[in-house]
């Protein structure tokens, strides 16, 4: 009960102040006055009474107090004719006005800057940095691959535009995993709020003085509409042609070609379905290979540079190969700004032209000669292999697979089968991969059926197909088989996608399958596409598994190709069907394994089949963190004794 009480007290004592702060601005300050006057008034008739040298009449202590009460509330506390008094404590209340005033116009001016700051509406004033516009999970791998990039430079920054709180983006680019671990460094990241589509906003970031400006798609389907509207701003508050690198990503293909003409002539436009497409069929092709991507991508590993040619003009791109111990030589970047990936080994090279090779950072790319390492006894010759007839399976459907079913077609042997489980409508899925047009490979089978289904895929014998591919897709009922006229977007009877929906599929989907593998006592050929490298690592599939990451491996090409422009070229012919591309081929068919080789050994042997060895992967290693067996560009001198079942990393012709 007496609990009760005093609660009762409280809230009475709470409602008459609040009623209090309600009468406004003069009740507030009549009772603040009674207030100090209850206080100040007893205290110093206190401090009066209690001081031995006070007044000994009454009239003497009273005018003390009066003194005190003056001098403790600046209103002067002078003493004399009522008059005077009176005057003096006028003008003591005037001053006290005005210098209130003074400090609240001052204090409301600086509050107005702070938060002004905060709302990160001030421009940026750097030269040589780089931009960010908008904000996705992106953010978070381009920011810290940025960083890492910067780590040998003393000065650097990254500013970040997206209409989004300052300090909130600040916070949650600091305490991302990709940054927080390694930390910034030298590099300052500057965030500001502000519309990527208003020039006047996207001038806070000062893209005119930007070494670099980096375009974000945004989540959601009007995701590459923002980014083609974000382009034309830049365009519109930077009209002349400046030194900044524009990179940009628009996520459907049927958007590319706007983006394209948006970024002008100097603009790199990045197609995610088109590249992830590319990347699950080559993958799927030759396990592992996603390995190296994320090896060559990384900052943190062996990556793509370019080099002076230096001793090396007049001689042949053959010789090159062995011109350097520590890089990989992979092509040359001509005086007029070609690329030539691999090129014949007889190739002159130019006065004018550059290496282009890969190697641990730009200044480890020295000249040194290699080819005393060869051995010439352990090189042997195979013979080429032809593209056998397999039997594929993809689970899931999405905007990309009709992409994967082309590429597939483009890289297979002939009498390929590729059968196709989706929930999707199949008379749609087949309309949406141009079943209609004939196919040079691949024959494909669509199946009506939900992929997490364990019945479903117990059915489907997966351990008897060569090669699984797992891409994501949302939960939606099966759709009735019905004509649809025709039109440029399909629907696929398909949820709009959302990348933690179907990564949440995706997950099932593995679990049932490792356990379908464990049964079949055998490891299955598993390529897996995800949307969130979080969701990866939750991901139950053996160490090494194949898995490409689209945010992420979107989010690496664009830092490479900001700080390296010419890399665009190269990266779009790793990626195409025709040209020159990555494999992962056997080290038996370039060497002996019965004794211990030096990796140039293994560049001549490649360079005699006109490829390009940059490195190898090793069987026994392929379940250990975290290269899984994969050393791209080691040192030419370094000797192995390579097995039967190991693989030498190559780039050669597809």
């Amino acid at each position: 009960m007496a609990q009760r009480h005093t609660t009762t007290v409280r809230l009475r004592l709470r409602y008459r102040f609040d009623n209090l702060v309600a009468g406004g601005t003069t009740a507030l300050i009549g009772w603040f006055a009674l207030a100090c006057l209850a206080v100040v008034v007893p205290a110093s008739t206190v401090l009066v009474w209690a001081d031995r040298a006070a007044p000994a009449t009454l009239s003497g202590r009273l005018a003390a107090v009066w003194v005190s009460v003056g001098q403790t509330l600046k209103i002067g506390g002078a003493v004399g004719s009522p008059l005077y008094v009176l005057a003096s404590v006028a003008l003591a209340l005037v001053a006290l006005l005005f210098v209130s005033t003074l400090v609240g116009l001052i204090t409301t001016g600086i509050n107005a800057r702070i938060m002004l700051l905060r709302r990160g509406h001030s421009t940026v004033l750097e030269s040589g940095h780089t931009v960010v516009l908008g904000w996705s999970d992106q953010i978070f791998p381009v920011v810290g691959e940025l960083v890492t990039a910067n780590a040998n430079r003393r000065r650097s920054a990254i500013a970040v535009l997206a209409p989004k709180d300052k300090v909130e983006m600040e916070d949650e680019i600091c305490t991302s995993a990709s940054v927080a671990v390694a930390g910034t460094g030298r590099t300052r990241i500057i965030c500001r709020n502000g519309r990527t589509t208003d020039p006047a906003e996207l001038a806070r970031v000062s893209p005119r003085t930007a070494k670099a400006v980096l375009v974000l798609p945004p989540e959601g389907d009007t995701g590459d509409a923002q980014v083609v509207k974000t382009l034309l701003a830049l365009d519109a508050a930077v009209p002349e042609s400046g030194g900044a690198v524009v990179v940009a990503a628009v996520r459907d293909t049927r958007n590319h070609l706007t983006a394209r003409l948006a970024a002008g002539p100097g603009g790199h436009v990045l197609c995610v379905d088109d590249i992830i497409a590319r990347l699950l069929v080559q993958t799927a092709r030759e396990p592992g290979l996603s390995l190296v991507y994320q090896e060559l991508l990384d900052f943190a590993g062996d990556e793509f540079y370019t080099a002076a040619a230096q001793g090396l003009a007049g001689r042949t791109f053959g010789e090159a190969l062995l011109s350097f111990t520590t890089s990989s030589v992979v092509g040359l970047l001509r005086a007029d700004g070609r690329v030539a990936l691999n090129p014949d080994p007889g190739t002159v090279i130019g006065a004018d032209d550059r290496i282009i090779l890969i190697s641990e950072d730009d200044d480890t790319a020295v000249p040194a000669d290699a080819s005393g390492h060869v051995d010439e006894d352990a090189i042997v010759t195979a013979r080429p292999r032809t593209p056998e007839a397999e039997r594929l399976l993809l689970l899931g459907w999405n905007r990309r697979a009709p992409l994967v079913v082309e590429q597939l077609d483009q890289f297979v042997g002939p009498g390929t089968t590729l059968d196709v489980v989706s929930l999707a409508d199949v008379v749609r899925m087949r309309r949406a991969a141009g079943d209609a047009r004939p196919r040079s490979h691949l024959e494909v089978a669509f199946h009506s059926g939900d992929i997490t289904d364990p019945e479903l895929l117990a059915k489907l014998d997966v351990p008897s197909y060569d090669s699984v591919i797992v891409i994501g897709e949302t939960g939606h009922e099966a759709v009735p088989h019905q004509a649809a006229p025709p039109t440029p977007a399909i629907d696929l009877g398909l949820a709009p996608e959302t990348g933690t929906e179907t990564d949440d599929r995706t997950l099932v989907t593995l679990l049932h399958l490792r356990a379908i593998g464990e049964a079949a006592g055998r490891e299955l050929s598993l390529t897996t596409e995800m949307s969130d490298d979080g969701n990866r690592l939750l991901a139950p599939a053996r160490a090494g598994a194949d898995f490409i990451v689209s945010g992420r491996l979107i989010s690496l090409l664009m830092t490479q190709i900001s700080e390296s422009p010419c890399l665009a070229d190269v990266f779009e012919e790793l990626f195409e069907a025709e040209g020159n591309e990555l494999h992962l081929k056997p080290v038996a068919d370039y060497v002996r394994t019965d004794r211990e080789v030096a990796f140039a050994t293994l560049v001549e042997s490649a360079r005699r089949r006109r490829e390009c060895a940059v490195g190898y992967r090793l069987r026994a290693e392929a379940a250990v963190g975290p290269a899984y067996g994969v050393r791209l560009n080691p040192d030419k001198g370094q000797r192995v004794r390579f097995g039967e079942h190991d693989w030498l990393i190559v780039l050669a012709e597809s």
